[in-house]
């Protein structure tokens, strides 16, 4: 993971798709492949997004559509704030576009799971049916 989101090697996204591929449950493996949005600031300042590179080749491993529905409002960062400020004031995400009937919500990594929420309450609202959410790693 910090090969791709430190490192700026981008051909690790395959093998992490790959990875969450072959341990993912075959029935979360529906949808609409959905990446977890950054925040524009971030976004501008990495160059590129670990989701959506992720996502992006689980949709091609697996075929499924890939729909960029998710926008993020600027806000503070979720690295180094601690559990219980990530779950009082988590992302502002909304959907940019029409959501999916049932989507694959896909991130980097899960903390508190306050980004992962936001995503999917988003995606309710706009009338998607089923989210599952998988991530390349989790941290404790």
């Amino acid at each position: 993971m910090v090969a791709l989101k430190f490192r700026r090697l981008l051909p690790a996204a395959q093998l992490m798709a790959k990875r969450i591929a072959e341990a993912a449950p075959e029935q979360m493996l529906c949808g609409a492949v959905v990446p977890v949005p950054p925040a524009t600031s971030r976004l501008l300042r990495r160059g590129f997004d670990p989701a959506e590179e992720i996502a992006s080749q689980l949709a091609a491993l697996t075929r499924l559509p890939h729909d960029r529905c998710l926008s993020r409002a600027d806000g503070p960062r979720q690295v180094g704030r601690t559990r219980a400020a990530r779950l009082a004031s988590p992302p502002r995400v909304r959907t940019s576009g029409p959501a999916p009937r049932v989507a694959l919500l896909v991130d980097d990594v899960q903390t508190t799971g306050a980004t992962l929420t936001a995503c999917a309450r988003a995606l309710r609202c706009a009338g998607t049916e089923r989210v599952c959410a998988l991530t390349f790693a989790r941290t404790l």
